[in-house]
């Protein structure tokens, strides 16, 4: 089935700062934003770059990653249809502090910093958004710290399956499938262990009726399961 559009007031209202702009605000700062379209693997930003706009996933999916000297890729986040991204480096005009790879064929709404600030430090509501927004991403940073520091592999790998299905997760009956396609090696890159130790865990569930993978669409049986996995070292 097709997805429904998604109107471009109703993808920026979503956004945790542009949702307390009234309908007049966000309507204008919609028609500001122009469309960009990305093949499958296309880099849309590198780190480095300059911030000069942020971007909202009209059709597509996006990681953004970040590559050590030896050139191990860790990916930072997920951004599903719907979701913005870019907006740290808009907001305090620093460069870009990851790559943006886009997952499939891609189309996103850019909208420019110099046309998005002015929206921004009109409305009063926005530095107590700024505020919740930082605090979100310092405890984004101090979880994954705490992975990579203090969890087994096993604990790692059903809290990345987890939140993987926080974000893609699809009801069906009773299972919670994850609708979007990666490899072993892709999920290993995001939770920050092997390709192979991802793929001994993801085998070894498929067999206990945790899990069950078809076609690279990894399908949650049992989510309590996980979830005491995911607390197991702790």
């Amino acid at each position: 089935m097709a997805n429904v559009p998604i109107s471009r007031e109703d993808i920026l209202a979503g956004h945790f700062l542009l949702r307390y702009l009234r309908p007049e605000e966000l309507s204008r700062l919609a028609a500001t934003a122009t469309l960009a379209r990305h093949r499958a693997n296309a880099t849309i930003f590198q780190k480095g770059d300059p911030g000069l706009s942020m971007m909202a996933v009209v059709q597509g999916r996006v990681k953004i990653c970040t590559y050590s000297a030896d050139g191990k890729e860790l990916v930072l986040n997920m951004i599903d249809r719907g979701g913005l991204f870019g907006e740290i480096a808009v907001l305090d005009g620093q460069p870009r502090s990851g790559d943006a790879v886009a997952l499939e064929d891609t189309e996103l709404l850019v909208l420019e910093r110099s046309r998005l600030m002015p929206f921004l430090t009109a409305s009063p509501e926005i530095p107590t958004r700024l505020i919740a927004v930082l605090c979100q991403r310092l405890r984004q940073t101090s979880e994954a710290l705490e992975d990579a520091l203090l969890r087994d592999a096993p604990s790692r790998v059903a809290r990345g399956l987890l939140r993987l299905a926080a974000t893609f997760g699809k009801q069906e009956a009773s299972c919670l499938r994850i609708d979007i396609k990666l490899s072993q090696q892709q999920i290993g890159n995001l939770i920050g262990i092997s390709r192979e130790s991802t793929n001994k865990y993801i085998v070894d569930w498929s067999r206990a009726g945790y899990l069950e993978v078809n076609n690279g669409i990894i399908t949650i049986r049992d989510k309590a399961a996980l979830e005491g996995l995911s607390q197991a070292d702790l």
